[in-house]
């Protein structure tokens, strides 16, 4: 198995959960063909256990075991 030291950046889009944030991670690519920059987006819900932690917040998240069905991210810090 893989191991679970997967660690991304992303924004803080609703907290509307109890223990959960829905994290968009953005992720900058450039096309193979035509070079151009271009961005792609991913939804994570993410457990959290952080006090303190609003919408629009930059936080660092790592994979970890499965919480839930759709949780398999924590929130480790807020990034800034």
């Amino acid at each position: 198995s893989l191991p679970m030291n997967n660690t991304r950046v992303g924004k803080v889009t609703s907290i509307g959960m109890q223990k959960t944030v829905t994290v968009v991670v953005e992720h900058l690519f450039r096309h193979p063909l035509y070079k151009k920059a271009v961005k792609r987006h991913r939804k994570f819900a993410v457990h959290n256990d952080i006090a303190g932690i609003s919408v629009g917040d930059t936080v660092l998240i790592r994979e970890t075991k499965p919480v839930s069905r759709r949780k398999h991210f924590v929130v480790v810090s807020k990034a800034g």
